[in-house]
């Protein structure tokens, strides 16, 4: 019982603020002072007046004193009338419209401030005290205020107390039963009526995670009961932030305080609270919760989020769950509001008690004497709930409201309450009720009934209310001045009462609080673990007992199950509690193998623990660490701990907390635990029974235990001192090898300095252990040490009541005892340096190319998987990385070579490797290894080849030398200048610095030459000086200069003749040029009858177009070749204007012309800004440019006509704009698309072509264009394809020759970050588990494969418009990206030459060598480029080839897909010089364009892959195309839809066997097992099976094509009969010659396509010993070629006719038994051919020429196989006029053949000559 100690005060508003009239008591109580700005809160709108007499108002405000006590303040509010007349002059808070009102009334304020919160009684009791005064009753007012001040209510125990004021009134105050749980009258089922079940549960959830809250209510009342209704929903929990349920307007800048707050504002202050970022903002009048974006509230876990929310609707909303029943029950309203009230916090406790179940379990009691000290375990409580992901329950544990409840309900010996009971006994209830929802209803409304009968013991009596409507009455006068000295009287006499009689106290009952089931007994709502089944333990446990029993053999085998099985929770608790069992029976001493098989396990274990140690594994190993050990020699041992420092979770200082307590716990236990006692009462129990008899003790034995607690846990403080020494100082304590550990920072739990930054200072600056440093070292890393512990027991001693003394003594012991363990390690540190070292796999050298050097020797690292899984054992097979090994790196290569770390693959090699010119980016990581042990750094490599090392340095390598290995590694990925590269440094013995002095002056003679030549022809013409720069894309839109020589640009054209070949070259310089008139370019223009040199110095009239040498000084345009094709009208002079409209003066050029239709295909850069309107405006137009300009566009246009005029449909038309003069051949356009059925759709355009042409969709099936007519009737001769950006098209009058088509081009820029989302795609760094992170979305996101669409696309647009008879020019961007990926595509396209190997060399050489794409820039291959990163627009090209080859047109390519991936993978290599330097300029300017065959010095050394590729292809088949079957003049138009496409396997496949297979030295180096495997015994039977590996193997080796398979076996049976094998070339097309025989049906459909397996064993040309199946293959490949096949019963071994005798060569004459012409009929669907047949009685064969002179025999019949020859009648297609007669059909076993001879006689003949041909057999 107390006295309510409070205030009556009265308050008058007056001049805009409250003013306090009086205040009773005038002095403060003793403990209870009076609250400052009490006025603010009575009018938190602002004291104001009004016109008009309001009713009076009533709300109670809460304050917090300094202590956190809570005042709370009831506000009645009424309104007295103010005259104006006296105080008009005031500068009163006046509304200026009210002036004119006579009357004003201003507010007055009735206070009381009480302890207590009895909202009822307060406005009951003010209520009475207003109605005395208004209706003038006769009851003194200060009697009631007196006696309101004096009253004694109780402040719990539920016991009632009927109070009078006198005024004869009466009234009962109940008071709660329990004190502890809150009293909520009806306030949280309104908050819910309010804002609903979601926004209540998110404020909820944002109070227990502390954030900010803000209620905004135009009601005072609303404010606080929504304050008051969040506190009663967070019991047990206790809110401790700022308070305010009513906050005045005032104080608004609270709202910016950064601390967490719950407060309530009057909506009117709505706009003030708008700026709040980081406020939510609850608005109880609209029922809305807003959350700002920056906010993020941690939600209850599931599922309990979900059955809290329904609970909630249960009791809120009854009806809810019979809402769908046919026959609802009547009687289901929801209970009254104070009951529902009641039961919604019901939920909210069911709820706490199944979030706190087992709480009392995770406490740590550390001091029991004089006053309990107990410490909550946070990882153990959330690591057996499994929630240690949960972020609210680890936000809620971290916060205040948890600490305040761990140290209010933590002691064991207290009073309890209805939450400790719950948690005690009802959580079992809970868990075995979870799924039935009526169970819960009736369980909560139980607990709802608790809670109503604990606010409300007994029936309410009512309170007499003041007579109705008497606030309308008008007072008689105002409140009046009561009598302080009454007031004063009343409470004196109350205070000298109480002194004389003291109420009895109610004794508050003490017991034992309840612990409950221990955690985890029930497995709560949370079941995401997964256990770890009995097989994988018992491993783990027979492992182990092999080490111990020391058959370590047994121990080895199992020891990968073991470090799997280990990922798993159980598995390493189960490790603990073996090992212990082991420490137990003394056998904690270990040999050298047992002791590196512990320490191995207890590592894997850490490894996988979490920094908090939520399972208690680091825990349980600590006592193990320093129990294992092994002896080194004479007196030193060492213990397991120097062996797992390396983990985390040593440097958390809450795990050390965590540690100490519960030893410290476990030793006060024992402290009071009788000799006899069981062992079964646990710490809090005992506490418990100690704090109940504390006070029957004397003050010495008190004093005596409160001693012996305190040395306890001093002995455990110098204990753990000493533990964590072991384990936080390194072996070796001069490395800095303890920054490892991320130092011993980032700890939650100490404030304020206790983490820098340098925790071992300067010591991370120096690596080497011999550098003097030694002694600074050490103690760096010491004190560190010390500075750790110091601050752990500063910390835990402080907390557990250690004294001064003791804590001072602790201070002093540390260092020493860091000194004397540091003492100690060095011993054990040399020792253990003198042991054998643990067999580490021995370092494989990876074997080198001809001229390539190692620049560093292999250092130990591991490879670590990456996001690739194959090789990771995850898809099936074997684990082949993490591999142990070396990495090397050598003058042209990054190598890896290793083994896995998996013993079951231990003997396998794994090799990754990548050119280091292909390296794109690098970066460092740190990386934890799972086996052995933490390795510090790491390096992740990426390289454009397509592959990703991702390595971390074995500990033994220093860390300078792994800095060293970076700064290697970026020397020689970006050399100074281009002679740095591997290309040009091969057997140089790897100077890694270039001399560019010595380079330079060779680089200058060529050009120095050229500039003297230059001024001689000029004479006195302007030179202006200009430095070269090369074009950037910023520039290119803007007009770039004419010239870019070296240091002189010239500004006048110079005269055609006076610049012949011999007058500007030196005598030395002229083989140079006759080596241009050699360049590929000159070789293809001679082919496509383009002109050749001499012809186009006499000038021959005829020939439309010309070679010009206008460029052979590289004058015109830098990027071009020096010889070009330009019409045969246009001079040179003019050539060099019209450049100069174009940018980097790449002019249009001829560089191919249709055999057929004899259109051309032009290309240039596209055109200068300038120059593009003049160029497209009409000619009759007046220009509006200068005269230079409209001269220059004249020239262009003059220059396109010279190119129409050059097309012989033009010249056929006789000059009339139409088509009339094509024939219908020509405009049908002949072609192949690319699917099997023929495409019938007229190749005619729509105008909007540039938009569909930029857009994803295209109407046409294949990505082709659509089949709408073009802009006009007749098709232009030439259509220029141009960047829609650079273009504004004029739609083109008819008498224009030529038609510009606009198309949206992508830039460089989105290929080089296309193409870097397509290696993250292909090759990721790490494995995801994000569904939006899968292979095919970032394929996708990657859109490398729109990018190729669309060259596809346009290509095949220039291919039709040729096709049509249209020439085509093509004028994108700079003229050498883009531009010369469409020209090369549409030339392979329309030209077969070039899908031969000599056309597709010459394609590439002339395309892009010549016309200058930037191959050094778009590669970044020297320090230049470096910053322009790298663009694959090749490699884009190859895979567009790719696509059109191996997709579409699989028979029309003589080159195979490796080529292909051979090129992509050397182009970036730089092992050759082919693709380096920017044009011929700039390789004639190096001297590298011409160099001799002859000069190699080492005739392994290739400097152009060409010469390499030729060699190569002489002796393997690897880059031919076996389905070679071209037909001729064929046309290819492949779809190019995305669907068409595929990814190209060279971005995802490896080979980790042999690393990359195009250097091919390396490859083929080591002989194949399983050849020697044949040799070693053919009589035993062997399985002809093995095992083939998907990343691992190399396919074409160990899977070859039947073919490949066949010649090899060719080979080594040769080998075997020592006969000088032919060259596979030969063999093949020998095969190939003999094979062309006819064929029927299937076969005759395969012939085109594929392989057809035979039994005819003389297809090979010579004699096979027969395999096990009796066949061998018979290869028929031709486009004509027939499949034959021999008698089944041949006998095995017996030489074939044909192979006798193909080993002499015959005459002419012989062997000719018969001959002459015969119509033969051809295989299905072809016509009948005349042939010229001949009859070979001795081969026993029928073979057929083409005609009497042919050599080439085209097909063979065997006759062995010719069942019958009869005549035969005419088929379908027979030839014309022969009579029936001279029909006859030969039968074979395969097929029927249909001749047709010139009449019936010779018919008969020939039909008798092989009847007795094959009755002579």
């Amino acid at each position: 019982w107390g006295c309510s100690q409070g205030f009556f005060v009265v308050i008058y508003g007056s001049e805009g603020q409250g003013r306090i009239l009086q205040r009773f008591p005038e002095k403060d109580w003793e403990d209870n002072p009076f609250p400052q700005g009490i006025e603010l809160f009575c009018q938190p709108s602002g004291w104001q007046l009004v016109p008009k007499r309001l009713p009076p108002s009533f709300f109670v405000a809460a304050l917090t004193d300094i202590n956190s006590e809570r005042h709370y303040c009831a506000c009645f509010t009424f309104w007295e009338e103010k005259s104006l007349s006296s105080e008009a002059d005031e500068d009163e808070d006046v509304d200026p419209g009210l002036i004119q009102s006579t009357q004003l009334f201003a507010p007055k304020s009735l206070v009381l401030v009480s302890r207590l919160d009895h909202t009822e009684a307060f406005r009951n009791c003010l209520g009475l005290i207003y109605t005395v005064h208004v209706d003038g009753l006769s009851f003194p007012l200060e009697t009631l205020i007196g006696n309101l001040l004096t009253c004694i209510i109780p402040v719990a125990g539920g016991s009632q107390r009927t109070i009078t004021l006198g005024a004869g009134d009466r009234q009962v105050i109940q008071t709660p039963i329990t004190d502890s749980l809150p009293v909520s009258g009806c306030s949280v089922a309104l908050l819910f009526r309010q804002l609903g079940i979601v926004n209540v549960l998110c404020l909820f959830c944002a109070t227990l995670t502390e954030h900010k809250i803000l209620f905004l209510s135009s009601s005072y009342n609303r404010l606080t009961d929504a304050c008051r209704a969040l506190l009663a929903i967070m019991f047990p929990l206790k809110y401790s932030f700022t308070y305010v349920p009513i906050l005045p307007g005032k104080l608004l800048e609270v709202l910016s305080t950064p601390t967490p707050f719950i407060i309530g504002v009057n909506s009117t202050f709505r706009s003030e609270t708008q700026e709040l970022l980081d406020v939510i903002i609850a608005d109880l009048d609209g029922g809305t919760v807003t959350i700002p974006e920056c906010v993020h509230i941690s939600l209850l876990p599931e599922p309990l989020l979900q059955q809290t929310q329904l609970a909630l609707s249960m009791v809120l909303d009854p009806e809810l769950d019979v809402a769908d029943h046919a026959f609802p029950p009547s009687s289901l309203q929801p209970s009254s509001l104070k009951i529902q009230d009641k039961e919604i916090r019901a939920v909210f406790l069911w709820l706490f008690a199944q979030l706190l179940q087992g709480y009392r379990w995770c406490l740590h009691i550390i001091r029991i004497n004089p006053e309990p000290v107990i410490r909550f375990h946070k990882a153990a409580f959330l690591g057996q709930r499994s929630l240690t992901e949960d972020d609210f329950l680890m936000k809620v544990l971290d916060g205040m409201a948890f600490a305040g409840f761990v140290s209010e309900r933590g002691p064991p010996y207290r009073t309890t309450d209805l939450f400790d009971e719950l948690v005690a006994s009802g959580v079992e209830r809970i868990c075995l009720e979870e799924a039935n929802l009526h169970k819960v209803t009736s369980h909560i409304k139980e607990l709802g009934e608790q809670l109503y009968k604990n606010e409300n013991p007994y029936p309410a009596v009512a309170m007499q209310p003041p007579a109705e409507g008497s606030h309308l009455r008008v007072p008689l006068k105002t409140f009046p001045h009561l009598d302080e000295v009454t007031v004063q009287l009343f409470i004196d006499h109350a205070a000298a009462k109480l002194k004389d009689s003291p109420p009895a106290v109610k004794v508050e009952v003490k017991h034992m609080v309840p612990s409950g089931p221990p955690l985890g007994t029930y497995r709560l709502v949370f079941r995401g673990t997964l256990a770890n089944s009995a097989r994988r333990l018992e491993v783990v446990r027979n492992c182990i007992t092999y080490i111990f029993e020391n058959k370590m053999l047994e121990a080895k085998k199992l020891l990968p199950a073991v470090l799997r099985a280990l990922k798993g929770r159980t598995a390493r608790l189960c490790l603990t509690q073996e090992l212990h069992l082991h420490v137990q029976q003394n056998r904690a001493v270990l040999d050298d193998q047992q002791f590196d098989y512990i320490v191995r396990m207890m590592n894997c274990t850490l490894q996988d623990c979490s920094v908090i140690d939520e399972h208690g594994i680091a825990a349980g190993l600590l006592p193990l660490v320093t129990a294992f050990c092994r002896k080194l020699g004479a007196g030193v041992t060492q213990f397991a701990y120097s062996c797992v420092q390396d983990h985390m979770v040593w440097a958390n200082m809450q795990f050390w907390e965590a540690m100490f307590y519960s030893d410290v716990q476990n030793h006060i236990r024992a402290l009071y635990m009788d000799v006899g006692d069981s062992d079964s009462r646990s710490a809090l129990e005992i506490a418990s029974e100690q704090r109940r008899l504390w006070s029957t003790l004397s003050k010495d034995k008190q004093q005596e235990l409160v001693q012996k607690e305190e040395s306890t846990v001093f002995s455990q403080a110098i204990h753990y001192a000493n533990r964590m020494s072991y384990l936080l100082l390194p072996l070796d304590t001069s490395k800095n090898r303890l920054l490892r550990s991320s130092g011993l920072g980032d700890v939650e739990s100490v404030s304020n300095s206790y983490v820098t930054n340098s925790i071992a200072g300067s010591m991370a600056e120096s690596y080497d252990t011999e550098s003097g440093f030694e002694d600074s070292e050490n103690s760096d890393v010491a004190s560190s040490v010390v500075r750790f512990i110091t601050r752990f027991v500063d910390k835990v001693c402080n907390e557990s009541g250690v004294t001064n003394d003791h804590l001072k003594a602790l201070h002093t012991m540390i260092p020493d005892i860091v000194q004397m363990h540091i003492e100690t390690l060095d011993a054990v540190h040399r020792e253990s340096k003198r042991l054998p070292p643990i067999q580490k796999p021995k370092l494989l050298r990876p074997s080198l190319l001809p001229g390539e050097e190692l620049m560093m020797e292999g250092m130990r690292v591991h490879l670590i998987p990456d996001g690739r899984e194959e090789a990771t054992g995850l898809m099936g097979g074997p684990p082949l990385l993490p591999a142990e090994g070396a990495v090397f790196l050598t003058t042209y290569r990054l190598i890896f070579k290793g083994t896995p770390n998996d013993p079951l693959v231990g003997e396998q090699v794994v090799t990754r490797s990548f050119p280091i010119a292909s390296l794109t980016k690098e970066k460092k990581i740190s990386v934890n290894i799972p086996m052995d042990q933490f390795v510090q750094e790491g390096l992740q490599l990426r390289s454009c080849t397509f592959q990703l090392l991702k390595i971390a340095f074995d500990e033994e390598v220093a860390s300078d030398l792994a800095e060293v290995f970076r700064k290697h590694l970026h020397k020689l990925r970006y050399p100074q200048h281009v002679h740095g590269t591997f290309a040009f440094t091969v057997g140089q013995s790897g100077k890694m610095v270039v001399d560019l002095n010595g380079i330079l002056p060779s680089r200058r003679t060529l050009s120095k030459s050229l500039v003297k030549s230059a001024k001689k022809t000029i004479g006195r013409q302007y030179m202006t000086r200009k430095k070269y720069q090369a074009p950037t894309w910023e520039t290119r839109g803007s007009v770039q200069p004419p010239l870019d020589e070296d240091e002189i640009s010239v500004s006048e054209e110079m005269e055609q003749t006076s610049l012949t070949l011999s007058s500007t070259i030196k005598s030395s310089d002229r083989q140079t040029m006759s080596g241009v008139v050699e360049r590929a370019c000159c070789r293809d223009y001679q082919r496509l009858g383009l002109g050749t040199l001499s012809n186009s110095l006499t000038r021959s009239k005829n020939e439309p177009f010309r070679i010009s040498t206008v460029n052979r000084m590289y004058t015109v345009c830098r990027s071009y070749p020096g010889l070009l094709i330009v019409p045969q009208s246009i001079q040179d002079p003019t050539l060099q204007r019209i450049s100069r409209c174009y940018r980097q003066c790449r002019f249009p050029v001829v560089c191919w012309r249709s055999s057929r239709t004899k259109a051309v295909l032009l290309r240039s850069a596209g055109l200068h800004a300038k120059g593009v309107v003049g160029f497209f405006k009409s000619p009759n137009t007046p220009s509006a440019g200068p005269s230079q300009t409209d001269s220059t566009s004249l020239e262009q246009e003059k220059y396109l006509q010279a190119i129409v005029s050059s097309m012989p449909s033009y010249s056929d038309a006789s000059g009339r704009n139409t088509l009339s003069g094509f024939t219908s051949a020509h405009m049908s356009g002949s072609g192949k698309w690319g699917s099997i059925r023929n495409s019938n759709r007229l190749s005619t355009f729509n105008p909007d072509m540039g938009n569909r042409l930029a857009s994803k969709e295209s109407p046409q099936a294949n990505g082709g264009p659509a089949d709408t007519h073009f802009l006009r009737q007749q098709r232009a001769y030439l259509y220029i394809i141009g960047d829609k950006s650079q273009l504004k098209v004029s739609r083109p009058d008819s008498f224009q020759q030529w038609e510009v088509v606009p198309i949206e081009v992508f830039d460089v820029r989105q290929v080089k970050t296309s193409f870097r989302k397509l290696m993250k795609a292909c090759v990721p760094s790490s494995t995801s588990t994000d569904p939006n992170m899968t292979f095919y979305r970032c394929l996708e996101e990657s859109e490398w494969m729109c990018l190729l669409h669309k060259v596809l696309q346009v290509s095949v647009l220039v291919v039709e418009l040729l096709d049509l008879g249209s020439s085509v020019m093509v004028s994108l961007e700079d003229g050498w990206d883009i531009t010369t990926q469409v020209v090369s595509l549409v030339q392979l396209l329309s030209d077969p030459y070039y899908r031969t190997f000599d056309g597709f060399r010459l394609l590439v050489e002339k395309e892009w060598l010549s016309f200058g794409h930037r191959f050094s820039h778009r590669g970044a291959q020297t320090l230049a480029g470096q910053s322009s990163g790298f663009t694959p627009v090749f490699l884009q090209f190859l895979d567009c080839v790719h696509q059109v080859i191996h997709l579409q047109f699989p028979m029309e390519f003589e080159f195979s897909q490796y080529y292909l991936k051979f090129l992509a993978y050397h182009y970036v290599s730089n092992r050759f010089r082919t693709f380096l330097l920017d044009s011929d300029y700039e390789r004639i300017e190096l001297g590298v364009m011409y160099e001799e065959k002859g000069e190699r010095k080492n005739p392994q050394v290739y400097k152009s892959v060409w010469d390499y590729i030729e060699r190569l292809n002489k002796k393997t088949p690897i880059f031919f195309n076996y389905m070679y079957a071209p037909e001729d003049g064929e046309v290819l138009k492949p779809y190019s839809y995305i669907s068409n496409l595929k990814v190209w396997s060279f971005y995802t496949e490896e080979t980790l066997s042999e690393g990359p297979s195009y250097d091919w030295e390396l490859v083929q180096g080591k002989p194949e097992p399983a050849e020697e495997g044949e040799k070693a015994d053919s009589s035993a039977p062997r399985s002809q099976r093995k095992v083939v590996w998907p990343c691992y193997d190399n396919h074409m080796k160990v899977v070859p094509d039947a073919i490949t398979k066949l010649l090899q076996e060719l080979q080594s049976l040769e080998a075997q009969l020592g006969l000088v094998s032919d060259k596979w070339k030969d063999t093949w097309d020998k095969i190939k010659t003999t094979q062309r025989t006819e064929t029927k049906g299937f076969a005759d459909k395969l012939a085109d396509s594929a392989f057809c397996v035979s039994t005819q064993r003389r297809s090979q040309g010579l004699y096979l010993q027969e395999a096990a199946v009796g066949s061998s293959i018979n290869l028929g490949l031709d486009g004509q070629s027939g499949v034959v096949t021999s008698p089944a019963g041949a006998v095995a071994g017996r030489p074939s006719t044909s192979t006798l005798y193909s080993q002499f060569q015959s005459t002419e004459s012989e062997n000719r038994s018969f001959e002459g012409i015969l119509f033969k009929k051809g295989a299905l669907l072809k016509p009948w051919r005349p042939r010229w047949f001949v009859l070979d009685k001795t081969k026993h064969q029928l073979r057929y020429y083409d005609n009497r002179q042919d050599k080439e025999c085209k097909g063979v019949i065997d006759l062995a196989e010719v069942e019958s020859v009869s005549p035969g009648t005419p088929a379908m297609g027979a030839p014309k006029n022969m009579e029936e007669k001279s029909f006859f059909d030969l039968k074979t076993t395969r097929r029927v053949y249909n001749f047709c001879a010139q009449d019936a006689q010779h018919a008969q003949l020939w039909m008798d000559s092989v009847q007795s041909c094959l009755s002579d057999a």
